[in-house]
């Protein structure tokens, strides 16, 4: 699929004359396919949020250059927003109109005709599950359903690109499974979403490309399971009492496998091609030992060990400060 996206060489930074801080974004590379969902993954300070603000025309980039369906990010700004839509970490709906109100009200900002944002505001409260509470003050909904109206908001003028930024930090885990359903659809629908997140299980279940992005650079993209594969294959994870039972059964492991068994501690991890067949050899053999595990399993690399590996960071970061440098 053709880019619909891209990123070349960009540069920013926010420090002082002087000062001898490290940019935010120090040569970054990316693409969104059309059609498609990019997961841009990344600690605080990576440079996450400073990328959205730039493909979205909000901040101008030092050096580097990026594009938007064709359009220059600079030069063409205003054609790029005619057909993106921005939902930003903070819900930007307004509490004392009703949803239907906040709806209407973005639908003639945009200079929608009346006609159509009538119609317009009911399919997006039906699709969005808010048609019951169209005639409530906003004021009076959860959180979930706030910022499910505020991306019912941006999809208003049905944008080729949707950029979203961190959109499920603080929900629930319903609500986040809601607005997951949500993106799905929209994607679905033919338009491109371009997602920042913290939440690695999101990446995994929305995104079809992920970019690791760490110092202001991309440190390693592909799908989720080519990230996975960079880490290793799944292994039967055993956790026995003490280390000294780890340390009797893993050479046994060894040598009737074929395949190194690792210890750590009491935990011990033998590769494994994931099959039944493969997996009841394994505990045959730990069975015939006469050591019991006091638990096991089967784990696959997730995303989790991808960004510990590749960054050096804890994967699942809580934003630390509210200034726009810090993402």
């Amino acid at each position: 699929m053709a880019a619909i996206v891209t990123a070349e060489g960009l540069h920013k930074s926010f420090a002082r004359r002087g000062s001898t801080s490290p940019p935010v974004l120090d040569g970054l590379d990316l693409e969104l396919e059309e059609g498609a969902v990019l997961a841009l993954l990344g600690p605080n300070g990576a440079g996450k949020t400073t990328t959205v603000r730039i493909l979205s025309t909000l901040l101008r980039p030092d050096a580097g250059r990026a594009t938007v369906a064709g359009f220059d990010v600079v030069r063409d700004a205003r054609r790029v927003r005619e057909i993106i839509s921005l939902t930003g970490q903070q819900v930007a709906v307004d509490g004392k109109q009703t949803g239907a109100e906040n709806l209407t009200m973005m639908g003639h900002l945009a200079h929608l005709p009346r006609r159509v944002v009538r119609d317009r505001v009911a399919e997006l409260l039906t699709a969005f599950d808010l048609a019951d509470a169209a005639s409530r003050r906003v004021d009076t909904y959860s959180g979930g359903m706030r910022r499910r109206l505020d991306l019912a908001a941006g999809l208003l003028t049905r944008p080729r690109i949707m950029f979203l930024d961190e959109p499920t930090t603080g929900l629930d885990p319903r609500s986040r499974q809601a607005l997951w359903d949500v993106v799905r659809a929209v994607v679905d629908e033919g338009t491109s979403v371009f997602l920042t997140t913290q939440y690695l299980e999101e990446a995994d279940r929305l995104a079809q490309r992920v970019a690791l992005v760490d110092g202001g650079r991309v440190a390693a993209e592909g799908t989720p399971a080519q990230l996975k594969r960079q880490v290793g294959e799944a292994g039967v994870e055993l956790t026995f009492v003490s280390p000294a039972d780890a340390g009797r059964v893993a050479p046994v492991l060894t040598a009737a496998t074929v395949t190194a068994a690792t210890v750590d501690g009491a935990r011990v991890r033998v590769p494994t091609d994931g099959s039944v067949a493969h997996v009841r050899s394994v505990l045959s053999v730990v069975e015939a030992t006469g050591v019991v595990p006091e638990h096991w399993e089967v784990r696959a690399p997730t995303l989790d060990d991808v960004f510990l590996a590749l960054t050096g960071h804890v994967g699942q970061d809580r934003p630390a400060r509210s200034a726009e440098v810090a993402a």
